[in-house]
C-alpha cells in the first residue's frame, strides 16, 4: 500500500484540536511570551533615549530621569522573569499533557486495529511512533505557538520602530526577509524528508533488536551471534548514514542564514553610515536601530533555528497521523446490541474469506451449523484454515462473503465486547502477560479474588504446579512468561479461561504443550467446563477429540468430512489416514 502523503498544513491542522482542553494555559503562555517581547523591545528605546537626550545636551540628563527609567525597566525585567517562569513551567507541562492526550489517543485506536494490521506492522515500528516521535511532540506542542507569536510582534513592533526612524534605511534591510524565507523553505523540505527517513530507520533498528533479543536462546542454539550483530551492524550504519545527510542539511541550514545575516548587517553599517554622513538619522537613532536589527536577526535566527525543532515536531505528528489513519476494519455496527446468555448456536451461511492484505482465499461458500452446548473438534492439514475459522466466530477477522450466525442473529449485529466476553480462547501460541500468575490467570475475570483465582487453576490442573513454585501465585513470570514451561504457560492460559466461564469455547491446539499426564488432568478438566457448552476444539493429537460429538475434517477443499471418531474410522477416508498415521508415529 502507498504511504500517505501529508502537508504541512493537513499535520497541523489535525493537531489543533488537542489544544482545546488547554485553550485557557495556551493564551496565557502567549499573553506572557507578549510581556517577554515587550520587555526585549523596550530597551533599545531606553537606549535612545538617553543617547539623544546627551548629545542634546548633558544638562538635561537628570537623576530623577535616569532612575526613572531605570525603575521602568527594573519592573518590566520582574515581569519578563515571572512571565518567563511560567511559559517554561505551565508551557512545558501543557505541551507534556497533549503529548500524553496523543498517546492515549493513539494506543486506544491501535487496540481497534485489526490482525490484517499487527501482521504487517513491525512492533518496534509502533512502538517508536507512540514513544520516541511523541517525546518530540511535547516542546513542538509549547514552543511552536510561542515562538511565531514572539516573531510576529518583534518583526511587526521592529518595523514600525525602524521605518520611523528611517523608512528607506528599513526597507534595504527588509527586502533579505522574504528572499531569506524561500531559501529556508526550500532545505526545510529536505530536512522534513530526512528526519522521516530518520525516525523510520529508528523503528526498524528498534524491531531488529527486539527480534533478536526476543529470540536470544534460538540464535545462542545455532551460534548465530556473529550473524545477528552483522544484521544490526547494517541497521546502525544505515541510520548513521542518515544522521550524517540530517547533519549536512542542518549545516547547510545554518550557514545560509548566517549568510543573510552578515548581508542585513552589512546594509545597516554602510547605509546607516552614509545616512549619518548626511545627517538623516540621529547618533542616538542609530544605536537603537543597531539594537533593534540585532534583535530582528536574533528573532530571525531563532525561528530558523526552531525550524529544526519544527520539522522533528512535525514528523512525529506525521507518523502518529498514520496510526490514527491506520482503517479499523473491524468495529461495531451503529445499532449493534449486546449479547446476552447466547445459547451457543453457530451457523455458517455460504461464508467466504480471504487475507486483505495478500488475498489469499481460504474458504469459498462454506457451510457449517454447529449447535448448541456441542462439541464440535476440527481436524486436518496445516494451513487448511482450522484456526482461521475459529477467528471468524469472535471476529478477530470479518469474513468476505456470507454471514456467521449466532443463536441466529448475524454476529455483526452484536457489539464486539459482549460476543468476545461471551467466547472463551485458548490459543496455540500461548502468550502472558510480564507479571504474576495471579495476575495472568485474573486477566480472564479482572478483579477476581485469589479464592476464585485458585479454584480455576485447579480445574485446569494448574494448582499443584503454581504452590510450588517460589512465591506460588505471587510468583513473576518474567516477560511473556519465559520463567514457566510450555506446558505451565498453557494450563495458566487454559486458567484463564476458567475464570471466564463463558458459554462457547475455542480450544486452539489447548493440550498441544502438555505431556501425557498432564493433559490427561486437563481434558478431565476441560470436559467438565464443555458441558452444556458449544466447544469448538482444534487437535493435532487425534486421541483428545475421541469423544467429541462431531469431527470435522477440513482441508483446502473446503469440509471434507464430518462425523463422530467411530463413523469416520468406518469410512476410512482423510480422518483414518491421520489417525492411523499419528498411531503409527507414536
Amino acid at each position: 500500500m502507498k504511504k500517505k502523503e501529508y502537508s504541512t498544513v493537513e499535520l497541523i491542522k489535525n493537531f489543533l484540536p488537542y489544544f482545546k482542553p488547554y485553550y485557557g494555559t495556551l493564551v496565557t503562555d502567549l499573553c506572557c511570551a507578549a510581556l517577554t517581547t515587550i520587555c526585549e523591545i523596550i530597551l533599545p528605546l531606553i537606549i535612545r533615549q538617553i543617547t539623544n537626550t546627551a548629545l542634546q545636551d548633558v544638562a538635561l540628563l537628570t537623576t530623577r530621569m535616569i532612575v526613572g527609567l531605570g525603575v521602568i525597566y527594573f519592573a518590566l525585567r520582574v515581569v519578563d522573569c515571572l512571565a518567563n517562569f511560567y511559559m517554561a513551567d505551565v508551557g512545558h507541562i501543557m505541551g507534556s499533557k497533549i503529548e500524553t492526550d496523543m498517546r492515549r489517543v493513539a494506543y486506544a485506536h491501535l487496540q481497534k486495529l485489526s490482525n490484517t494490521y499487527y501482521n504487517n506492522t513491525k512492533v518496534g515500528q509502533i512502538m517508536g511512533r507512540i514513544t520516541n516521535d511523541l517525546f518530540e511532540v511535547t516542546e513542538f506542542a509549547h514552543h511552536c505557538p510561542e515562538e511565531f507569536f514572539i516573531a510576529f510582534i518583534k518583526i511587526i513592533i521592529s518595523f514600525v520602530i525602524l521605518a520611523r526612524i528611517n523608512l528607506s534605511l528599513t526597507v534595504l534591510v527588509f527586502i533579505f526577509v522574504p528572499i531569506m524565507t524561500i531559501v529556508c523553505r526550500l532545505i526545510n523540505r529536505r530536512m522534513r524528508s530526512t528526519f522521516s527517513k530518520q525516525r523510520y530507520q529508528i523503528g526498524e533498528l528498534n524491531a531488529k533488536i527486539e527480534d533478536s533479543l526476543l529470540g536470544q536462546k534460538v540464535v545462542k542454539a545455532f551460534a548465530n551471534e556473529e550473524i545477528e550483530q552483522e544484521k544490526f551492524e547494517v541497521g546502525n550504519q544505515e541510520f548513521l548514514e542518515i544522521k550524517k545527510e540530517s547533519y549536512w542539511i542542518m549545516g547547510l541550514f545554518s550557514t545560509s542564514t548566517r549568510v543573510f545575516d552578515g548581508l542585513m548587517y552589512l546594509t545597516v553599517i554602510i547605509g546607516g553610515g552614509f545616512f549619518l554622513m548626511d545627517g538623516r538619522i540621529l547618533p542616538g537613532d542609530m544605536v537603537a536601530y543597531v539594537m533593534y536589527v540585532s534583535t530582528l536577526i536574533a528573532t530571525i535566527r531563532r525561528i530558523i533555528e526552531f525550524a529544526e525543532q519544527f520539522q522533528r515536531g512535525i514528523t512525529g505528528i506525521e507518523r502518529f497521523m498514520e496510526i490514527m489513519d491506520a482503517d479499523i476494519e473491524i468495529f461495531d455496527e451503529p445499532d449493534a446490541k449486546e449479547l446476552v446468555q447466547p445459547k451457543g448456536e453457530i451457523v455458517f451461511e455460504n461464508v467466504d474469506f480471504e487475507y486483505a492484505d495478500d488475498h489469499n482465499k481460504v474458504f469459498h461458500k462454506l457451510n457449517l451449523n454447529i449447535h448448541a452446548g456441542e462439541k464440535l473438534a476440527i481436524v486436518g492439514p496445516s494451513g487448511g484454515g482450522k484456526t482461521t475459522l475459529c477467528n471468524l466466530i469472535p471476529r478477530f477477522y470479518d469474513v468476505s462473503g456470507g454471514r456467521i450466525l449466532l443463536d441466529g442473529e448475524n454476529i455483526k449485529n452484536y457489539t464486539l465486547k459482549s460476543l468476545r466476553q461471551n467466547i472463551g480462547v485458548v490459543q496455540q501460541d500461548v502468550y502472558l502477560f510480564s507479571g504474576t500468575v495471579y495476575e495472568n490467570i485474573a486477566y480472564g475475570k479482572p478483579g477476581a479474588s485469589y479464592e476464585e483465582v485458585m479454584e480455576a487453576a485447579k480445574r485446569a490442573g494448574a494448582d499443584d504446579f503454581i504452590r510450588e513454585l517460589k512465591d506460588g501465585y505471587d510468583t513473576y513470570v518474567g516477560e511473556r512468561g519465559v520463567k514457566l514451561s510450555g506446558g505451565q504457560k498453557q494450563r495458566i492460559s487454559i486458567a484463564r479461561v476458567f475464570l471466564k466461564n463463558p458459554p462457547i469455547i475455542i480450544l486452539d491446539e489447548a493440550t498441544s504443550a502438555l505431556d501425557n499426564e498432564s493433559e490427561y488432568a486437563v481434558a478431565k478438566s476441560l470436559n467438565e467446563l464443555a458441558k452444556g457448552r458449544t466447544t469448538l476444539t482444534i487437535a493435532h493429537r487425534l486421541s483428545s477429540i475421541r469423544n467429541s460429538d462431531r469431527i470435522l475434517v477440513l482441508t483446502d477443499e473446503g469440509i471434507v468430512e464430518e462425523g463422530n471418531h467411530d463413523t469416520l474410522m468406518k469410512k476410512q477416508g482423510v480422518y483414518y489416514q491421520f489417525y492411523t498415521m499419528a498411531n503409527e508415529m507414536k
